[in-house]
């Protein structure tokens, strides 16, 4: 592709849902690299997998609109993997937040 290429690309409402996708879903290795050097360590805060769900959501509504069978198929996989970490941590705050019985 280019340039030329690429900025007609960024005119086109399908291809930009796609950018926005894939800009959301990037900003989570951002927020995990920021949240790991401020705690010292290697963490992976709740954020990563919201941004995971949400630009992976946004992506597979592109790949399917583009008729991408791999990026489909892999988005699907991801979404499943992205909302079951968000369970399981809601989870574990749930039962950290609970009252001892």
């Amino acid at each position: 592709m280019n340039w030329s290429e690429l900025l007609g690309a960024l005119q086109d409402p399908i291809h930009i849902l796609g950018f926005v996708g894939q800009g959301i879903f990037f900003t989570r290795f951002a927020l995990q690299w920021v949240v790991s050097e401020r705690r010292g360590e290697s963490v992976i805060p709740i954020g990563f997998w919201w941004c995971s769900l949400v630009g992976g959501a946004i992506s597979l509504v592109y790949f399917i609109q583009i008729a991408s069978p791999p990026a489909v198929l892999g988005q699907m996989f991801g979404l499943v993997v992205y909302t079951r970490n968000l369970v399981l941590v809601y989870r574990k705050r749930r039962a950290a937040e609970a009252p001892p019985s």
